[in-house]
């Protein structure tokens, strides 16, 4: 799709939606969405699916450890050349790390052993050193943590998905501001697709269930978005 022209035809396809928490489904069909995709050239059909298997988790095998998760991204952040791909992609992992920390602080555990892989990005080391802070000293960063710590302690995992979601929505707005009729803009538009699809399909047991399955396999506490999943 080497037209602009193209670009604006595909993206104008796109329904707009309600607010997230308020649109009781996604504005299109995952097979509309699917349709609409396969106009895409090979190359950003390619770049695409690598930020969905950096993101999506939902796909992950159960034995998936932490590492394997981290290698994952990092893959996809060596091969994805647009830059604001790459920052939503370390972005959205980093959200993950932050709320991760926050599980396992919240079942006792201690900070992760130096070297142990559990995390991405830049706050690893500053979450480690940090660990008894309320917010891990990021209240600057992701000023939501210590709302996130209280809704996990208060055993509300809806509450906690909502919150995620909304934060992980509003890292794609602020990307979207600068790319409207571009492949970025259908990627953020995919990726805002997955988070409308999760919240839809969440109900408190769904939820629960989720969370539990997300903390057995460490890191993710936002599988897109499946933490969609592809948040």
């Amino acid at each position: 799709m080497s037209d602009p022209d193209a670009y604006v035809m595909l993206i104008s396809s796109f329904p707009s939606s309600e607010k997230l928490f308020l649109a009781k489904r996604p504005p299109l069909s995952r097979l509309k969405l699917r349709q609409r995709l396969r106009t895409l050239p090979p190359e950003h059909a390619a770049t695409l699916q690598l930020v969905d298997d950096a993101l999506n988790w939902g796909r992950l095998p159960i034995t998936a450890s932490d590492a394997d998760v981290i290698a994952r991204g990092r893959a996809a952040l060596s091969q994805i050349k647009s830059e604001t791909l790459r920052a939503i992609v370390l972005e959205r992992l980093e959200l993950r790390t932050a709320v991760s920390a926050l599980r396992r602080r919240a079942h006792g555990e201690g900070p992760p052993a130096d070297g142990a892989p559990w995390g991405f990005g830049r706050w690893v080391g500053h979450i480690v050193r940090n660990w008894s802070e309320p917010g891990f000293g990021l209240d600057r960063v992701f000023p939501w943590l210590r709302e996130a710590d209280g809704l996990l302690r208060a055993d509300d995992p809806v509450g906690l998905e909502r919150l995620i979601l909304d934060q992980a929505q509003r890292l794609l707005q602020r990307h979207a501001a600068f790319h409207t009729f571009d492949f970025e803009a259908v990627v953020i538009y995919v990726l805002k697709w997955n988070i409308f699809d999760r919240w839809a399909r969440a109900n408190g047991t769904a939820a629960i269930a989720r969370f539990d399955d997300m903390t057995a396999a460490g890191l993710g506490a936002f599988a897109e978005l499946s933490f969609e999943e592809s948040a």
